[in-house]
């Protein structure tokens, strides 16, 4: 059975449980079950490679011991065990060593979020009975997991809010390979969400890492803050999958915290990010930023957190919608201080449904070093692939389509998708960023006085045309009323 079958079979299941309520709900029920299973399974290869490993999780609350076999508890035995007694005790982990506190931290802050929907234990078996058929310490199954994952992505956009977009696979990996992380860097996403960014990250290290040291350094150095419960445990369960110990994600809002107390400790040297946008944050989180920086977008104010958090020299790559180009007030001078303190030296345009089916917002690749002021800004518009007009869930933007721009990126000159802007154009544009390709025929870009005007020219000749064709229907007939 393929893993797309397997989630298909346990969300069956679950629509029989009087208690589990929508999609949302049995991908979060799903999740956490995923979870214990890939914990115990990592914990086993961790044990034979350690001889002094040990877990945090008491014996009695390990997977293994309660859901691997499948003649176990069931029906209210087991529903008694995971709401009473499962539960409460993950939720209140602790631990005795170092290593033990930190992944009971891990775990712990998991399981606070977490809930058990189910109201029938016999069908909770059942759920826990298809799990068992992954072995996540097989190299198969873990490559099988990507569809497993990739299926959860998809229903998680469907069952979320508006400004909840993940981003595709094809732009994070280019944003990591242009921003080339090194070992030893710090790198964050402020914004994880269920790990794209950081995941990308860790491929791109393990080049760099081929000893038990650089493993090491390379754990400590990728970092993770998400708000939400749900995406924050497929992040955590994303990295485990990824060889990732104990993952450095955080459970916390990253803009919970006053710019003035970030110490130079707290700074990074990378930061990939793609921000929630179109939403608001609470009326209290603004007084954490400058005043002439204080709005409730989530996205004008991770950018005011990015350009605090960067180390001087510091690199970083933000997915932004068209409207912090063009916007104004205080994305105006959030861009001032942007091309101030950084070389804002890169822009890709991204064409319309790159985020497909969940939004049509148009999206932007912004890459930028801290510690030099912008001198010019190079766009680059990426085009569809040759024969396509849009993208869609059967034709994903795929990793390949950004060779074009991995050409261009070393040795730049303007072409038909490639041009670059001076500092003073966009100075004297008011900060305006959102430049059109000039070689880009086929559009026409029209002001909203221009639009109107060309539509009442071809309202008008609509009705003359109308008007024509009821006179020489009338002439047709005969000179008869029509």
């Amino acid at each position: 059975m393929s893993i797309t079958s397997l989630v298909k079979s346990m969300q069956d299941i679950m629509r029989k449980d009087v208690g589990v309520d929508g999609d949302a709900q049995r991908i979060a029920q799903i999740v956490w079950m995923i979870f214990l299973k890939i914990l115990d399974d990592k914990e086993q290869e961790l044990e034979l490679l350690y001889d002094d490993f040990k877990s945090p999780v008491p014996e009695n609350f390990r997977w293994r011991n309660w859901a691997a076999d499948e003649e176990g508890m069931t029906g209210d035995e087991l529903l008694e065990f995971v709401n009473n007694e499962l539960f409460p005790a993950l939720s209140e982990l602790q631990g005795v060593s170092d290593n033990e506190q930190e992944r009971a931290f891990m775990i712990r802050e998991v399981f606070q979020d977490s809930y058990n929907y189910m109201k029938s234990g016999t069908l909770m078996r059942q759920v826990i009975n298809k799990i068992n058929g992954i072995d996540f310490n097989s190299s198969e199954d873990r490559h099988l997991f990507n569809d497993f994952y990739e299926k959860f992505l998809k229903d998680l956009q469907s069952a979320g809010n508006a400004g909840e977009y993940y981003t595709p696979r094809a732009v994070t990996q280019f944003m990591v390979d242009m921003v080339n992380p090194q070992l030893g860097e710090k790198v964050l996403d402020p914004a994880s969400g269920t790990g794209g960014f950081l995941a990308s990250s860790l491929e791109h290290l393990k080049k760099q890492a081929d000893t038990v040291e650089g493993r090491k350094v390379l754990e400590e150095g990728v970092q993770g803050i998400e708000k939400k419960p749900l995406p924050h445990v497929l992040c955590v369960t994303n990295l485990i999958l990824h060889d990732v110990e104990i993952p450095k994600v955080r459970r916390d809002n990253s803009l919970s915290y006053p710019l003035r107390d970030i110490k130079a400790s707290d700074k990074v040297d990378v930061v990939l990010t793609n921000p929630p946008f179109g939403g608001e944050e609470e009326d209290g989180i603004q007084t954490n930023f400058p005043a002439s920086f204080q709005t409730k977008e989530t996205a004008d104010l991770f950018i005011a957190l990015i350009l605090a958090k960067l180390k001087d020299n510091g690199r970083a790559a933000v997915v932004l919608p068209d409207g912090f180009l063009f916007g104004e007030g205080v994305k105006t001078r959030l861009k001032e201080k942007l091309v101030e303190e950084c070389n804002l030296h890169t822009i890709v345009r991204l064409p319309n449904g790159v985020f497909n089916p969940y939004t049509s917002i148009k999206t932007n690749l912004l890459f930028f070093e801290k510690g030099k002021s912008t001198e010019e800004v190079w766009y680059f518009d990426h085009p569809y692939p040759p024969g396509q007009k849009s993208y869609s869930k059967t034709r994903p933007m795929r990793t390949e389509e950004f060779d074009l721009e991995k050409k261009w990126w070393n040795k730049r000159e303007e072409n038909q998708y490639a041009w670059k802007v001076s500092l003073e154009e966009i100075k004297n544009r008011n900060y305006n960023l959102d430049i059109s390709n000039p070689y880009k025929k086929e559009e026409e870009q029209l002001s909203p006085e221009k639009a109107y005007e060309r539509y009442q020219e071809a309202s008008q000749q609509v009705e003359e045309t109308k008007q024509q064709l009821v006179d020489e229907l009338a002439s047709i007939l005969g000179g008869v009323e029509v």
